[in-house]
Formats: C-alpha cells, sequence, structure tokens
C-alpha cells in the first residue's frame, strides 16, 4: 500500500503535531519523552514554562500514525493525579485567536485615540 492511499483515509484535523493540556506543572522534558515515545520516535517536544503556558506542551512525531496512535491512546492518560487531555494542533484556530485579540486590541486603541468609548 503506498503512503498516499494510507493518508487518505486520516480524518483532516489529524496531524504529526499534538498539544497536550493538564500536565503537572513538575513533568520534566524527559519524562514527557518517556511517556510520548513509547509510540514511536518524536522529533520535538517542547514544554510550556510561561505563565500562560504551564501544563501544556506540543508533542511532534516523525509519523503521523504515531501521532494519532498516540493521541488515541494518551487521552485521558493519568499522570501524577492529573488526566492528560490530547489533541491535535491546528493552526488555524490558534491564528484566528491571535488575529481576532489583535484586532480587539487595535480597536482599543482607536476608541482611545480618538475619544469614542463605552461612556455611560
Amino acid at each position: 500500500m503506498n503512503p498516499s492511499s494510507r493518508s487518505a483515509r486520516l480524518p483532516p484535523e489529524v496531524n504529526r503535531v499534538l498539544f497536550v493540556r493538564n500536565l503537572p506543572f513538575k513533568i520534566t522534558t524527559e519524562e514527557m519523552y518517556e511517556v510520548f515515545g513509547k509510540y514511536g520516535p518524536i522529533r520535538q517536544i517542547r514544554v510550556g514554562n510561561a505563565a500562560d503556558t504551564r501544563g501544556t506542551a506540543f508533542v511532534v512525531y516523525e509519523d503521523i500514525y504515531d501521532a494519532k496512535n498516540a493521541c488515541e491512546h494518551l487521552q485521558g492518560f493519568n499522570i501524577l493525579g492529573r488526566y492528560l487531555i490530547v489533541l491535535y494542533y491546528q493552526q488555524n484556530k490558534v491564528t484566528k485567536k491571535m488575529n481576532l485579540a489583535k484586532k480587539e486590541e487595535e480597536l482599543r486603541d482607536l476608541k482611545m485615540r480618538y475619544g469614542v468609548g463605552d461612556e455611560d
């Protein structure tokens, strides 16, 4: 079976990059490789360490089928009393949120600049 026919059967949201939420704050990158590496070779893991990204990570697999397998098996997996939320990373959703936030900020700036506001 050639690779193109194999990938045609996957849902469109499936990709090599997983977004993991609800991680214990103290989890190390090495522990992440230990848990997620059981499902196949990993290209990269980025564990969030800023105040707004703690408890999250990106896991990038070499192969899309390994990512799919990991997503299916690690969803709800318990690590140190926390149940993992494993999603496929979707760039367009993140970009939409960032664009919306930027537009809202620009609107606030324009309102302040021109004295238009939500005054009662």
